[in-house]
């Protein structure tokens, strides 16, 4: 089994990046913490971030063809992009949507996510233990298949 983690805009600066509202796990700490739960289950992950609304999508579909899952924090672009809903749609690849923050406590304009309805879920509100979470529900999902 092999599952990929996008990381969209911001994520990598996470740490620094309004502590309140994000917490103080890097990036780096995230995907360490990701790996080790991949090992634990015997899985291949892999980890990409990009702050470029179209490298996310190329990714997206470039991967389709060689992962079981995705865990994709689209950060900003949960709210904005349809380019990566339709290529999360296209790509038919089974999706868990994370966020640190409870994006639905937040601003208005954060409220709508356009890439949730084409994902299996969405996790959010639990800090970085939200990936975790996220990479749990997409191993099981596969694994149920």
């Amino acid at each position: 089994m092999k599952i990929l983690v996008i990381h969209g805009p911001n994520i990598n600066i996470l740490g620094t990046r309004e502590p309140d509202t994000y917490g103080v796990a890097t990036m780096s700490d995230i995907n360490s913490s990701l790996q080790r739960l991949a090992e634990e289950n015997k899985i291949e992950i892999e980890f990409f971030q990009s702050n470029i609304e179209g490298e996310i999508v190329d990714k997206i579909q470039s991967a389709a063809l060689g992962v079981d899952g995705i865990v994709i924090n689209p950060a900003a672009y949960t709210h904005t992009s349809v380019a990566i809903r339709d290529a999360i749609a296209a790509m038919k690849v089974p999706t868990v949507e994370v966020h640190l923050s409870n994006i639905h406590a937040r601003e208005e304009f954060r409220h709508e996510s356009l890439t949730a309805p084409v994902c299996l879920g969405q996790i959010c509100g639990f800090g970085a233990n939200s990936y975790i979470l996220g990479l749990e529900a997409i191993i099981n999902h596969i694994e149920a298949l």
